[in-house]
């Protein structure tokens, strides 16, 4: 995926390598946890939920940045948005106890789905670290932060490969893999930054509630996953949540 970016984003990271060079231990920091910190520990998770689960959680993301900009930056929140929040992780933990509402008694949670929870948080965190983003072209910072993401995630390769538990691709496995560059980390964040020049980042970062519609919708169609009823409950509250959070105030 680096090797794509550069491609692309060279001429951009040149022009405003002298403003970015100034801001690389926070775009380091930035790297690594807001893309190997977020994606070891969704990939992780996978191992030990489903993938409807992955995909409801991930969609409370919003909540998690409205409490994140609050504690980082006071940006005022309304009632109606911090209702929209506690709508929203009782969907999350309605997702966590799988429908099991005894489970809360004893704290009986999937690890996947707390390993996911905790993703939420670092990317959330990444995305309100943001705001204080240097001033340089989007193409040009995302590069520094893929680079950043490529280095810092050589440690977990490295104890997954001392550990005994690395695996070699087979044909399928390198199959993902090239869907997995192209797609969802090269193109898609490609359009994303596109969008955001388009129509601003409010308008934008509102299409990441489709998350839990899509990552629903695929998991039945093709890992053949079922779709429970505490799942169609969890989506009711995670977007109704949602859009509560994400009402503009008067």
């Amino acid at each position: 995926m680096v090797v794509l970016i550069l491609l692309f984003a060279r001429r951009h990271l040149a022009r405003d390598w002298p403003v970015l060079r100034q801001h690389l231990p926070f775009l380091i920091t930035l790297g690594a946890l807001g893309f190997t910190g977020f994606n070891a520990l969704f990939y992780v998770a996978a191992h030990s939920t489903v993938a409807i689960n992955l995909g409801i959680i991930q969609g409370a993301m919003p909540g998690f940045v409205l409490i994140g900009a609050y504690l980082a930056y006071r940006t005022p929140v309304t009632a109606v948005q911090m209702t929209g929040v506690v709508v929203t992780m009782v969907g999350v933990a309605l997702v966590a106890v799988h429908g099991d509402l005894s489970q809360l008694k004893s704290l009986a949670f999937n690890d996947g789905d707390l390993l996911m929870v905790a993703a939420c948080v670092l990317y959330a965190g990444y995305t309100v670290a943001l705001r204080r983003r240097p001033a340089v072209s989007g193409l040009a910072m995302f590069s520094v932060l893929a680079i950043a993401a490529m280095v810092t995630s050589l440690p977990l390769l490295a104890v997954e490969a001392a550990s005994g538990t690395l695996v070699w691709p087979t044909l399928t496995g390198w199959a993902v893999l090239c869907y997995v560059v192209f797609f969802p980390s090269f193109l898609s964040q490609v359009c994303f930054m596109r969008a955001v020049d388009l129509v601003g980042p409010g308008r934008a970062g509102l299409f990441v509630n489709l998350v839990p519609i899509f990552a629903a919708t695929l998991g039945v169609i093709i890992l053949g996953e079922r779709f429970e009823l505490f799942h169609a409950a969890a989506l009711v509250f995670v977007l109704g949540g949602i859009w509560l959070a994400e009402r503009r105030r008067a």
